[in-house]
């Protein structure tokens, strides 16, 4: 039986109308979503998708947005002033949470006895959802890259306390907003655990993004064509010098965080979450994942 996601996708997309991969692999999937563009690049935007699945970036966004720099307009504010977006117009039509990804990513897949099978349809997405809204401390959740799922190693159906990179689920009452030039989704997901919320990466589902730098478009040209990935590792330093350094690594600078101490904080499950009615089972990961054995305590508690 296939689900569609209860809650809504947007996709903040620069610069790619043509070759933008993740709304073709939902096409694919049959889920709907919202592509966000800058009102110059939407005519561009609108040869390739039809005008119900474009929405323009108000741009009082990147005007206030916090750029955690004191640059002002002299360079591309990245995405942050569309996500912010996203998520006021997602309470606006009266969502608890929503999904905002990158443009970049090819498909999704699931574990399977260790290995990513693709999927066809947007059951992912639910199962993530349902999983989510079983707990009262979850701000934001996310399949894991598929690149770090390797089929030689053992993997937990989730971990907490850690970053939630590129596909994020967002619950939307919580007191953040995203700012930073660089690394905002890192930015975001300390912010929220160090507020004592957690998040929920899911090993059990992966995304296939391509890396960094590889498709043209979106942040290519504004930033690291020209200045590498120095500048965006030594701001998340700067915004959270506690757990985050800067080191070098495969060829170019990488940001470093120590997530240790978030990763003791349990989840704590909703007294009055009851299954939607529509739902005839209740997601297992473990049974989804074919993993049974040795999980380890972030994994197993209260789930």
């Amino acid at each position: 039986m296939a689900f569609s996601p209860r809650f809504p996708l947007y996709i903040p997309s620069k610069s790619r109308a043509a070759i933008a991969l993740t709304p073709r692999a939902l096409d694919r999937m049959g889920v709907p979503y919202r592509l966000v563009v800058e009102e110059q690049q939407l005519a561009e935007y609108a040869e390739h998708f039809p005008p119900e699945k474009l929405l323009v970036l108000d741009p009082t966004y990147q005007r206030d947005y916090d750029t955690f720099d004191d640059l002002g307009d002299t360079k591309s504010k990245g995405p942050g002033p569309a996500r912010n977006f996203i998520w006021d117009h997602s309470i606006a039509e009266g969502h608890a949470w929503h999904w905002v990804m990158d443009d970049n990513i090819s498909l999704f897949s699931r574990l399977h006895r260790n290995q990513c099978i693709p999927v066809g349809d947007g059951t992912c997405f639910y199962a993530m959802e349902d999983f989510c809204l079983r707990y009262e401390n979850i701000a934001m959740a996310g399949p894991n890259y598929w690149i770090f799922v390797t089929s030689r190693n053992p993997h937990p159906p989730f971990t907490v306390g850690t970053r939630i990179y590129s596909c994020n689920l967002i619950r939307n009452d919580v007191p953040f907003r995203w700012r930073g030039r660089y690394n905002e989704d890192t930015d975001l997901s300390l912010r929220m655990l160090k507020a004592g919320w957690q998040t929920v990466q899911f090993n059990a589902f992966q995304q296939w993004k391509e890396t960094t730098q590889k498709l043209r478009g979106g942040n290519s040209e504004a930033f690291y064509d020209h200045e590498g990935t120095l500048p965006k590792s030594q701001m998340l330093a700067d915004m959270h010098p506690d757990v985050a350094r800067v080191v070098w690594r495969f060829g170019r600078w990488h940001h470093h965080v120590d997530y240790s101490r978030f990763k003791r904080m349990p989840l704590i499950k909703r007294s009055d979450y009851v299954p939607p009615a529509a739902n005839p089972y209740r997601f297992r990961l473990e049974e989804t994942t074919g993993w049974h054995r040795g999980k380890p305590a972030e994994a197993s508690r209260g789930a």
